[in-house]
C-alpha cells in the first residue's frame, strides 16, 4: 500500500510538472523563431540551445531507426500476452501486468495523437518541406515509456540479480544515447524534449503504481 501511494504521488507530481511546463510553452517568452516565422514559447533558450546543436541529419536518420527497438519490444510483449490467452485459452488469464502494458501503450498512443492534433509548435527545421507538430517529442515519450515499462517487467521476471541490473543498464544507456542524440539532431526545441520527459516519466510512474495496485511482485 506505501509503495502505491508513492508511485501515484510520483505520477501526480510529474503529470502536474507536465500541465504547467506545457503552459508555459504556450504563454513564456513566445516568439516566432519556427520556420515560416509560427511561434515557439521558451523563445531564448529554444534558438539558444538549437543555435548551439545546429542540424544533424545524421542523429536524425539514427534515431528514427533506432526507434524501432522500442517498437520491436511492443512487439515481443504483444506477443507475449497473446501467447498466454492462447495457453490459457482466455484474454482474462493473461499476467495482470501484461494486460495493464497494453493498455499503457494505448494510452501513450493516445497522448502522440493528441498532440499530432492540438499542434503547441512546430519543429526548428522542416522535414521534406513540411513543418511537423514537435511538442512533446514523440521520439522521446517512445523510447522512454517503452523501455521504461520493459525494464519494470524485467525486474519482476527475471530472478538473476546480476543479468537485471546488466539489462537495466543497457536500457538505460541506450534511452540516455536516444534523448540527448534526439536534441543534439536539432529536430526539436529543447522544450520539446523536456516536455516528452516529463508526461512519459508520469506515465512510467502511473503504469508501476497500476501494477502495485493489483498484484503483489512475481
Amino acid at each position: 500500500m506505501k509503495e502505491k501511494k508513492t508511485w501515484l504521488k510520483l505520477t501526480t507530481i510529474f503529470i502536474v510538472l507536465f500541465m504547467f511546463w506545457t503552459l508555459a510553452v504556450c504563454f513564456f517568452d513566445v516568439g516566432a523563431i519556427s520556420p515560416e516565422r509560427s511561434k515557439v514559447g521558451f523563445a531564448y533558450i529554444n534558438k539558444a540551445v538549437h543555435d548551439f546543436t545546429g542540424v544533424n541529419f545524421s542523429l536524425y536518420i539514427l534515431t528514427d531507426w533506432l526507434s524501432f527497438v522500442p517498437i520491436c519490444f511492443v512487439a515481443g510483449f504483444g506477443f507475449f500476452g497473446f501467447a498466454q490467452s492462447l495457453k490459457r485459452k482466455s484474454l482474462l488469464k493473461v499476467d495482470k501486468d501484461i494486460l495493464l502494458l497494453g493498455v499503457f501503450y494505448l494510452i501513450v498512443l493516445t497522448v502522440f495523437l493528441f498532440f499530432e492534433k492540438l499542434v503547441i509548435n512546430y519543429r526548428p527545421i522542416l522535414i521534406n518541406g513540411v513543418a511537423e507538430a514537435s511538442y512533446p517529442s514523440s521520439t522521446t515519450m517512445l523510447v522512454i515509456c517503452v523501455m521504461s515499462s520493459a525494464a519494470i517487467q524485467f525486474n519482476r521476471r527475471i530472478k538473476k540479480r546480476t543479468l537485471r541490473l546488466f539489462i537495466n543498464l543497457v536500457i538505460a544507456i541506450f534511452t540516455i544515447f536516444m534523448v540527448v542524440c534526439r536534441l543534439l539532431s536539432g529536430v526539436h526545441w529543447f522544450s520539446d524534449i523536456i516536455g516528452g520527459a516529463l508526461i512519459s516519466t508520469g506515465l512510467v510512474s502511473g503504469y508501476y503504481c497500476s501494477i502495485c495496485a493489483t498484484e503483489k511482485r512475481i
